[in-house]
C-alpha cells in the first residue's frame, strides 16, 4: 500500500506524518518512510542542490531534477518494498511536482509534466493521498521564523499559485483525501487513522 501526504509547507505533514508512523508501530503495521526528493544516497544529494539556496536553476532543470530524484528512489527502494507488502509512505509524490513546477514554475505544459511524472514514478499511482489544505496566510504565520531553502524563498505569489495547483489536482480524483491543516493536530490524525482502517 502507497500512501501519501501533500501541501505546502506549513501545513502539517510532519506532524501527521510522525503520528501515523506511532499508530502504526503500536498496530504492529509493518511500513516504511522516505521523504521526498531524498531516500537513497543519489536522491539526496540531488535534493541538496534542488534546495541550496546559493544555486540559480532554471525551472526546467528543476523540474528534471525532481523527477530525477524521485525515480531513483522508487527503483531503488519504493517499488521492491511494496512488491512484499509493506506499507510504504512518501512525504510528497509526483502531485507536488505538478503542483510546484507545473502550477508554481509553470516550467512545462501539464500535459509534459504528467508524462514525466508516469516516467520517473515508474507507473506507480498512490492508493490514498492525504492533502493537507491550508490558506496562504496560516502557512505563512507558521513559519516564519523557520529557515528558508531555495524553494521556499519563491514568494508569495508562487506559494498562492502552487496552492491552487493542489486544489485542482484533488478536486474530484477519488484518491484524495482533503484534510483541513486548520485542526487540531490530534483530530486531523483521527481522521487519517480512521480512513485508514478501510484499507488496513
Amino acid at each position: 500500500m502507497l500512501i501519501t501526504f501533500e501541501g505546502i509547507d506549513g501545513c502539517g505533514k510532519s506532524t501527521q506524518i510522525r503520528l501515523l508512523e506511532q499508530w502504526l508501530r503500536e498496530n504492529n503495521i509493518h511500513f516504511s518512510l522516505f521523504r521526498e526528493p531524498g531516500g537513497t544516497n543519489l536522491s539526496e544529494t540531488i535534493r541538496s542542490m534542488l534546495l541550496n539556496s546559493g544555486v540559480d536553476m532554471n525551472p526546467v532543470t528543476e523540474l528534471l531534477l525532481f523527477s530525477a530524484a524521485r525515480s531513483q528512489l522508487i527503483s531503488e527502494k519504493v517499488k521492491p518494498l511494496l512488491e512484499e507488502g509493506r506499507v510504504v509512505i512518501l512525504d510528497r509524490f509526483y502531485d507536488s511536482t505538478t503542483a510546484y513546477q507545473g502550477y508554481g514554475r509553470n516550467s512545462a505544459a501539464l500535459d509534459q509534466i504528467e508524462a514525466l511524472n508516469k516516467l520517473a514514478g515508474h507507473n506507480l499511482v498512490p492508493d490514498i493521498t492525504f492533502y493537507l489544505k491550508i490558506e496562504l496566510e496560516e502557512a505563512e504565520r507558521r513559519t516564519r521564523n523557520d529557515f528558508k531553502d531555495r524553494m521556499e524563498k519563491s514568494g508569495r505569489e508562487f506559494f498562492q499559485k502552487v496552492i491552487d495547483g493542489f486544489d485542482r489536482i484533488s478536486k474530484n480524483n477519488p484518491r484524495f483525501q482533503i484534510l483541513d491543516a486548520t485542526l487540531p493536530p490530534d483530530m486531523i490524525h483521527n481522521q487519517v487513522r480512521e480512513f485508514l482502517k478501510t484499507f488496513l
